[in-house]
This record gives structure tokens, sequence and C-alpha cells, in this order.
């Protein structure tokens, strides 16, 4: 890998002429310019960020600590950021945390003058005092105003609405634990059964249980009858939909699986009607609030998707 002596050599010019040729510094004689760029160019240089950061007193890169449940939900959380920071000359810092304690140790340490700015990203989990200083992206216990999230009232609404048109009329819904996204999905889904005419029955929501296997039994264990099912995303989606097939019930025959967030399901479509978010819509607003140049963004509002639109 070429260094900065590397292309001051080539160049036939000093170290401190590289650097100011390489930050847009004035004062450089053309010929100088022409001959570092061109040695850049042959060298194929890359210029240390962090070098760079001790002269201009920013590191240009930011902090990434990703807490999603699902290695499939990073990757697309992540491919979209990495796309946007490059657009901007910013590089990527990633940690991973899977606990409240684990973001808060990831906090500590990209803050000690790693990076310039900082996201928690997926998170599923109550968020210790230390995320406050970070832009929170679709966190749902996310509060306060730096923060950018997605539309899980309007989904839950499409969604039912959606299970309605199927002839589906008894909609079992495995919400998110007690949260202001899990209140969002619950309003939507009584915003639809009340424009359906449809009763409310409390024993088909479940919302308190640990994982989506334990909240499917105890479902089942209520032995209340129903002929579609909502989940928070595509892969509790796939796990209910194996765990109901092992207990004899079809999907989606008997029982239809509806996922309220499928933007992390992988190409070749998804086998689950969902709701998609065009991840870099919310990758570019991320951007926006931590260079300055926005803030204040609406929940963003997915789409519906349908196995039937395959192709």
């Amino acid at each position: 890998m070429a260094s900065i002596n590397d292309v001051s050599r080539l160049a036939q010019v000093s170290k401190a002429t590289v650097s100011r040729v390489l930050s847009g510094s004035r004062g450089v004689k053309e010929e100088s310019r022409d001959a570092v760029l061109r040695a850049v160019e042959i060298l194929n240089y890359r210029p240390n960020a962090i070098a760079q950061s001790l002269s201009s007193q920013t590191t240009h890169c930011i902090g990434v600590i990703c807490a999603t449940e699902h290695i499939q939900q990073a990757t697309g959380y992540l491919q979209a950021l990495e796309k946007q920071l490059s657009l901007h000359q910013k590089h990527l810092l990633l940690r991973f945390a899977n606990s409240g304690e684990a973001v808060a140790q990831a906090c500590a340490e990209l803050s000690t003058g790693l990076c310039d700015a900082l996201m928690v990203v997926g998170a599923r989990f109550p968020l210790p005092p230390e995320a406050q200083q970070a832009l929170l992206i679709d966190c749902i216990n996310a509060s306060g105003d730096q923060q950018l999230g997605v539309d899980y009232e309007y989904a839950s609404q499409t969604a039912s609405q959606y299970l309605f048109s199927r002839q589906r009329r008894k909609i079992a819904l495995l919400n998110f634990s007690a949260s202001e996204a899990a209140e969002q999905v619950l309003q939507g889904y009584c915003r639809a059964l009340e424009n359906a005419s449809m009763p409310f029955n409390r024993q088909l929501i479940v919302d308190e249980q640990p994982s989506v296997s334990e909240a499917l039994n105890g479902l089942l264990e209520r032995r209340i009858s129903f002929d579609a099912l909502l989940v928070t995303d595509y892969w509790k989606g796939l796990e209910v939909t194996q765990q109901l097939q092992r207990g004899r019930r079809n999907v989606p025959q008997d029982v239809m699986v509806f996922s309220l967030d499928g933007s992390a399901a992988h190409a070749g479509v998804p086998a689950l009607p969902t709701i998609t978010y065009p991840l870099e819509t919310l990758a570019q607003q991320a951007i926006n609030v931590i260079t300055g140049n926005a803030s204040g963004f609406p929940p963003l509002r997915g789409q519906l998707f349908t196995p039937c639109q395959e192709g």
C-alpha cells in the first residue's frame, strides 16, 4: 500500500506539499499540484483518515452501533449507510451491541475521539442514557429529537386492511414489548378494525413475551381461533411460519402471516406479504441530520408488498 512518502518521492515534492494538495489548500504551484495528483493516481494512494484528522480536528468517521437482532437486518442497514457515508467522504466505524449495557460501552469507546458523530441502529431493547448523544435510527424505545424511525401505525393499519381484503377476519398480533412503537402498531391495528366495523379482541394480542416462539405458544395456549398473524419483522415471520407448519397449520391457507417490516429481506422476493421500507431514504435522512443539513424528518412510511407481485 502506497504511503505519503511514496507520493512525495514520485511527484518530487515535499510531504508538506502533498498534504496541502490533498487537503485542498491554496498556495501550491500548479505544476506541483498536477505532479501530486498524477502520483496519487499512479500509486492508487488513499490518505489515512486518522492522520488527516490530527490536523483538521475531525476524523471523518461516523460511529455506527448496530443493535439489530438478525445479521440479515444489519446487512441492509449497513449497506445503505455505508453508501451514503461514502458519498459524503465519510467512513463507517462499526460496533455491534445486543443489550443496553453493550450500547453504553460502545458509546463510551467511540466518544473518545474516534469519530465525529454516533448512530445507534435497530435496537429492540431499552437504551441507556448514553445513547441520547447518538442519532437513533429505527430504535423502538427511542425518545427525543435525535431519532429517525418508521411509521408503524401506518404499517399496521395497511397490513390489517390488506388481510381483511383477503377475507381474513380474525387477525392475531404478536407486537413489540412495551414501547412507543408497540403503541403505534396497536393504534394502527385498532383503526383498521374500526374502519372495517370489526370488534376488538384483546385475546388476539400478545406483546410481553421475550421471543416470538414464546409469543406464538402463548397465543396458541389461549385456544382462540385466528386466520391471520401480524408480526413485527420478516425474520420473525419466517420463524412463526415454520412453527405453525410444525403444528400442522398450513401457511397461508390456514393462517396468513404478515410482516410489518420486510426491508431486510434478501433479494429473491420475500415469501411473506410485508411492508417494505427504502433503507437508502432512511440513510440519506441520517446523513442530513449528522451533517446539519436537515432535521425533524417525519416517520418513514413503507409500501405494501405481496408475493403475488413477484416477477
